[in-house]
């Protein structure tokens, strides 16, 4: 589907305001910090030598060094924005926008909850304007620390646990219902992921020998996702401080400062001949659609289909299962797994919205034309912070279906 002049603008318009959210990660995480110095200093004179005592100011100078660290990090990822196909001058080029509110998955010790709308449909320019610069909001700086913590949940020995736990069942399903393949014929075998997110468990199922295809439309992803996969050519060759943006619920000074080596293994390790790939965009305007003329065709076209903590992103999931149920080739396979936090829930931004319980959920696959195997429950987390003082656990669904073919 060829996007009209107006969503070619307001995805321009997105991305140079995620451009500037990078950008401007540095002044907004000091002086939220900076703000705990001058609160320190409001307290009677008494209440602040007992603090300095416990060595709160050189905590905060430790904080404002991780910070530091962290903004480097941040800057190379948004180094060379052109790639995507977008004239961003300078960070001071982006545009104010309405703020959209919704839930993630991510769960941040201030409580807070995110969700991107913003579509992408490749490479577009000639859009020129001239507005007051972009100041991030703090719905802008959480997903942005959100994407920090997703480093360490995809891209770190600290998130291996917690990945596996979702990753591990889903790869594990994927290779029993085709465990009759030889490793060529392997390599015929198209998995697509949708809500791919920082690509690591679409980098798994292509390391497992398969052609994989991950989808992701959230545009923090897909810098930080193409920076990881194309621009790291060492284990261990960056390090970043997700922790450090909160001072609630935290153990201890150094459970807070440690320091996240990634990535763990190195993205570029696949095999010979491998089929990888990540294509930007919403999933249900690039495997939805009717064909235009020099698109790829998707109907039957996909051998599995695997969505991770994904489906409940869904403005309406009676599309989402049409689109998967008619993509899949026959005797393919849909695997599941993840909770039902649906992201348009008592949105602001006159999205619609439709939620199911997980017992309605699979009567409406069963109806659409699936049949559902292995069916269970996963306890897991989500980018939680396995060192902290609260964490949030999801009873994610998981499941197996396979198409019922029209008689």
């Amino acid at each position: 589907m060829t996007p009209n002049i107006t969503d070619v603008e307001e995805e321009k318009r997105h991305f140079s305001n995620v451009i500037a959210t990078f950008h401007k990660y540095t002044q907004y995480s000091l002086t939220a910090n900076n703000r705990r110095r001058r609160d320190l200093f409001t307290l009677p004179k008494a209440d602040q030598d007992l603090l300095a005592s416990l060595g709160y100011k050189e905590k905060l100078n430790l904080v404002d060094d991780a910070i530091l660290a962290n903004a480097a990090f941040l800057n190379q990822i948004v180094a060379n924005p052109e790639i995507f196909g977008h004239d961003v001058d300078d960070e001071d080029g982006a545009v104010e926008s309405l703020e959209p509110v919704g839930h993630s998955h991510s769960h941040d010790t201030e409580h807070a909850h995110s969700h991107s709308h913003s579509h992408s449909h490749g490479s577009h320019s000639g859009f020129h304007s001239n507005p007051k610069p972009y100041k991030p909001s703090d719905f802008d700086m959480d997903k942005l620390r959100s994407t920090l913590k997703q480093f360490v949940r995809d891209w770190s020995e600290e998130g291996k646990e917690e990945r596996e736990a979702c990753y591990g069942p889903m790869k594990d399903a994927l290779l029993h219902h085709f465990a009759s393949s030889s490793d060529e014929d392997r390599k015929k075998l198209r998995v697509l992921i949708p809500g791919a997110g920082l690509g690591r468990l679409a980098y798994d199922v292509a390391k497992l020998g398969f052609a994989c295809q991950g989808n992701e439309f959230s545009h923090y992803m897909l810098l930080a996702s193409f920076f990881i996969l194309n621009r790291t050519d060492e284990i261990k060759k960056y390090t970043i401080y997700p922790y450090v943006h909160s001072f609630s619920n935290v153990y201890s000074r150094s459970t807070m400062l440690r320091a996240i080596s990634i990535p763990d293994v190195l993205p570029s390790d696949l095999p010979p001949g491998s089929d990888f790939s990540l294509v930007a965009g919403d999933f249900e305007e690039i495997y939805g659609s009717e064909v235009d003329e020099g698109e790829e065709p998707h109907s039957g076209q996909w051998n599995a289909i695997l969505t991770c903590f994904f489906i409940d992103t869904a403005k309406n999931i009676v599309n989402y299962m049409r689109i998967i149920h008619r993509i899949l080739a026959p005797g393919g396979v849909w695997i599941n797994l993840g909770p039902l936090l649906w992201h348009f829930e008592n949105n602001n931004t006159n999205d619609p919205s439709v939620e199911l319980d997980l017992e309605e959920v699979k009567a409406l696959a069963r109806t659409i034309g699936f049949e559902l195997r292995n069916e269970s429950t996963v306890d897991t987390t989500y980018t939680n912070n396995s060192e902290g003082m609260l964490g949030y656990v999801y009873h994610a669904a998981f499941w197996t279906a396979t198409k019922i073919q029209a008689e």
